[in-house]
């Protein structure tokens, strides 16, 4: 089959079934494969995590929910149950369907699964040959002979069928409402609009990725001192316990906002921050997304994850188990992060909002 046969295609499968995240690095991809045609509609198959996002996803139209049994936080179930699943793709008669995924999983699985279903053109990256898997495949040589960010891989994978775009921003709509309620409870808590602030999220789905909870305390107690400016901590509600300790350990005031956001209301607050600090996790994302300064504990576990088109600091030590691309430190001592000094990490959130005189003077307004 020929590439033009992609330009006929109305009815799209886009698949992307990790996280968040990994769902907000397609965005430039997903909006490449709608605007290649006009009237064309785009349906997001994802993890419940990846859904989420529906609401703020302007490409997408319509969005599925599958945990898939080949991912790594997939959910058991009998094999009928995929079976059945495979029935019901078949009914949306999809004319086309893009696997999405890093260069560390597979896209056949979900790739069989669209055959299985009858959806004529298929397309993702693969290392071997798919045969009639997919109809159209790139073939996949990362990480040997490069390795992209994850958001020009999937630009690329896009491009190779004729869907590209100049706009390689990520996406994510905020709702009024959301900005609304979140200027509400920042007023509450004495966080008037117009004085800047810092929103920090400690939390990562991965023990790899967290930046250690006596850093976070250290960090946030420097940087109070220093700024003057109010720290509101953010996470879901299973992670109070985790910045209720921070809190506890830092020695100045803060405002946790733990377990009280929905996501859009998360990303309201992340967009009204003045800058973010956060591990390598779904709201550096949508930071990036948001255009807001970015401050990211970075954990060297995989390269190609670093904030996309924002302004932003890296913030890392070097380790030779660099890229190891684990959920949990295989050395044990997570010097990738643990090694980052606090002090440094406040340098990189005062050198984002630009100098400490002019913030506390901000500060002291009405």
């Amino acid at each position: 089959m020929s590439a033009p046969q992609w330009m006929d295609a109305r009815n799209i499968l886009c698949v992307r079934l990790d996280s968040m995240g990994d769902v907000l690095m397609c965005t430039p991809a997903m909006r490449a494969l709608r605007q290649a045609r006009p009237g064309r509609t785009l349906t997001l198959l994802g993890s419940a995590s990846g859904t989420a996002l529906a609401p703020h996803l302007g490409d997408v139209d319509a969005v599925i929910t599958y945990a898939a049994p080949w991912m790594k936080a997939g959910a058991s179930h009998p094999p009928s149950a995929d079976s059945d699943f495979v029935g019901q793709l078949a009914e949306r008669h999809f004319d086309a369907a893009v696997v999405f995924t890093s260069f560390s999983q597979s896209a056949l699985p979900a790739a069989l699964m669209c055959y299985m279903a009858g959806i004529p053109l298929r397309l993702g990256h693969c290392r071997e040959n798919p045969y009639r898997m997919l109809s159209h495949w790139v073939v996949d040589d990362e990480p040997g002979a490069q390795i992209r960010h994850e958001v020009q891989r999937q630009r690329d994978l896009v491009a190779s069928v004729g869907c590209r775009s100049g706009d390689a921003r990520l996406r994510f709509a905020l709702r009024a409402h959301d900005l609304m309620a979140v200027r509400r409870m920042l007023e509450e808590r004495g966080i008037r609009r117009g004085r800047p602030w810092i929103l920090m999220h400690p939390g990562a789905s991965a023990a790899s990725r967290r930046y250690p909870p006596e850093r976070w305390a250290d960090v946030i107690g420097a940087l109070s001192r220093r700024t003057g400016c109010p720290i509101v901590l953010t996470g879901d509600a299973h992670e109070a316990a985790l910045i209720d300790g921070i809190r506890a350990g830092c020695g100045v005031a803060t405002h946790s906002l733990a377990g009280q956001l929905g996501l859009g209301e998360l990303g309201a607050a992340i967009r009204l921050a003045t800058v973010v600090v956060s591990n390598n996790t779904g709201p550096a994302h949508i930071a990036a997304a948001l255009g807001t300064p970015l401050a990211t504990l970075y954990a060297l576990t995989n390269p190609q994850h670093t904030p996309w088109q924002v302004e932003s600091r890296l913030l890392y030590h070097d380790v030779p188990c660099r890229f190891c691309y684990k959920s949990v430190c295989p050395e044990g001592h997570h010097d990738c992060l643990a090694k980052v000094a606090p002090a440094t990490v406040v340098d990189a959130v005062c050198s984002l909002m630009g100098t400490t005189r002019h913030y506390r003077a901000s500060s002291a307004g009405p």
